[in-house]
């Protein structure tokens, strides 16, 4: 067992939450369904496609309400173009390899999305796995997410830290035993704080990320 980074995609490693909120208001605009930013944060963000659907279409049977949300998921895919890494995730993921910890993606994100996403960034090889929660039997908010994680890169939860920026991710990673540094991409410090991030953070680039960082991988 070894120490490793799992990190969120979508809020955590690229600000595309963006093109998701507009994805969803053309989506549910189509229907007549509000759609705003404090909903999206409220009732979607970090979320799975599964438990979306059920939260906004409860009558609506599993295969309709798959059909709404992958016609949402082809409009981001067209709206939210090149995209760049939160400020010293680079910098991050260079020291993860040169001390040999070994990164992985961990995302409610259709994979479609996912490896868009990670090709437009280029960083494909610097992560190990990228475990998408919509293929597992549970996503996030469930811990299993994140201990898939963990074991497809051997780690050990008591050495390895997740990057996080939604509640349902945050309890996710909690949940598998994993401290969180919490994002304030979507949810002000006191916000990611209030749902157990052991640290609020603006970027990678924050240097009491890198010193919590260091010390939990006991890499110094």
């Amino acid at each position: 067992m070894t120490a490793t980074l799992l990190f969120d995609l979508d809020g955590t490693i690229c600000e595309t939450d963006w093109a998701h909120l507009k994805a969803f208001e053309i989506v549910f605009g189509e229907l007549g369904i509000p759609m705003n930013e404090a909903i999206f944060k409220a009732k979607i963000m970090g979320g799975s496609n599964a438990m979306i659907g059920n939260a906004f279409f409860p009558d609506i049977p599993l295969a309709g309400q798959a059909r709404i949300l992958e016609r949402k998921e082809v409009v981001y895919r067209g709206i939210v173009g090149d995209v760049q890494p939160v400020h010293g995730l680079i910098a991050l993921l260079d020291w993860a390899d040169a001390h040999k910890v070994p990164c992985g993606i961990v995302t409610n994100a259709p994979r479609e999305n996912a490896n868009q996403i990670v090709d437009g960034l280029g960083i494909r090889h610097r992560f190990k796995t990228l475990v998408c929660g919509q293929e597992l039997a549970r996503g996030k908010p469930d811990p299993l997410a994140y201990l898939t994680g963990l074991q497809e890169l051997g780690g050990s939860s008591a050495h390895s830290v997740a990057f996080e920026d939604s509640p349902a991710g945050m309890q996710s990673a909690i949940g598998s035993g994993l401290p969180v540094i919490g994002m304030t991409t979507n949810l002000d410090a006191a916000g990611v704080l209030g749902h157990g991030a052991a640290l609020a953070a603006k970027d990678f680039g924050d240097s009491a990320l890198l010193a919590f960082v260091r010390k939990r991988t006991n890499r110094h």
